[in-house]
C-alpha cells in the first residue's frame, strides 16, 4: 500500500493521467499553433505525466493530507498547504523539464521542444511561465480530483483492477518505448498523424 492506495489501483490512476497528459498538450497545441497531433506516440497516453503525478502523490501525498513536509507553521492551514504543494510541483516540474529534455537531445539527438521564445526561459527546455502552468494543473488536481477519481478506481472488482492495472501499464510502457525509439532513429519527432483545426500557413514544426 503507497498512502493508502494499492499499486493496481495507482496504476490506473496513472493511466488516467498519462491520458490528460495528451489531452493537455494537444488542447495547448490546438490554442497556439492550430493543430493537434498524436504527440510522438501511437496510443494518447504521454506516460511521463502519469509516473510524475503518481510519484507525487506516493511521496507528497494531496495538499489536504500531505505526507511529507507536513507538520510545521506552513502545513497547518488549508492555504498553506496549497502554497507549498504548487512550489513542490513547480520545482519537480522545472528539474523534469530539464532532465528530460537534456537527456533526449544528448542520447536521441535532437530537440524534443523549445522554450526560447518564452519570456523567463531557463535553458531552451523550461521556463517560469510553463513551471507556473503545470504546477497549477497539477495542484488543482491532486487538490480536486485525486480523491474522486480514485473512489470510482476502488470501486472496480479487485480482480478486474489487478488485471485492468497490468494490462494499461504494460500497453503505455510497450507504447512509450517504441515511440522513443522510433524518434531515436529519426533522430526527430515521431509525428504519425496531425489535423489542423485553424487556418496556419507554417509547416508542421520539427519541435512541436
Amino acid at each position: 500500500m503507497i498512502n493508502g492506495y494499492d499499486i493496481y489501483s495507482l496504476g490506473i490512476m496513472s493511466a488516467f493521467i498519462s491520458f490528460l497528459g495528451f489531452c493537455l498538450e494537444n488542447i495547448w497545441l490546438a490554442a497556439t499553433k492550430g493543430f493537434i497531433d498524436n504527440r510522438n506516440m501511437r496510443l494518447p497516453f504521454l506516460m511521463g505525466y502519469g509516473v510524475l503525478v503518481t510519484g507525487m502523490y506516493a511521496v507528497f501525498g494531496t495538499p489536504d493530507n500531505m505526507t511529507m513536509l507536513s507538520g510545521n507553521a506552513v502545513t497547518s492551514d488549508r492555504t498553506g498547504r496549497l502554497i507549498l504543494y504548487f512550489f513542490v510541483s513547480m520545482l519537480i516540474v522545472t528539474a523534469g523539464e530539464l532532465i528530460l529534455g537534456h537527456f533526449t537531445e544528448r542520447f536521441f539527438g535532437f530537440e524534443y521542444w523549445n522554450y526560447s521564445r518564452l519570456p523567463f526561459h531557463i535553458t531552451k527546455y523550461t521556463s517560469v511561465p510553463t513551471s507556473i502552468g503545470f504546477a497549477l494543473v497539477i495542484t488543482l488536481f491532486m487538490d480536486v480530483c485525486f480523491a474522486p477519481v480514485m473512489s470510482v478506481i476502488q470501486s472496480i472488482n479487485a480482480d478486474s483492477m489487478q488485471s485492468v492495472s497490468i494490462m494499461l501499464t504494460a500497453v503505455i510502457g510497450i507504447d512509450t518505448f517504441l515511440g522513443f525509439r522510433q524518434m531515436k532513429r529519426n533522430r526527430g519527432l515521431n509525428i504519425r498523424w496531425i489535423k489542423y483545426i485553424a487556418n496556419v500557413n507554417e509547416p508542421v514544426p520539427e519541435n512541436a
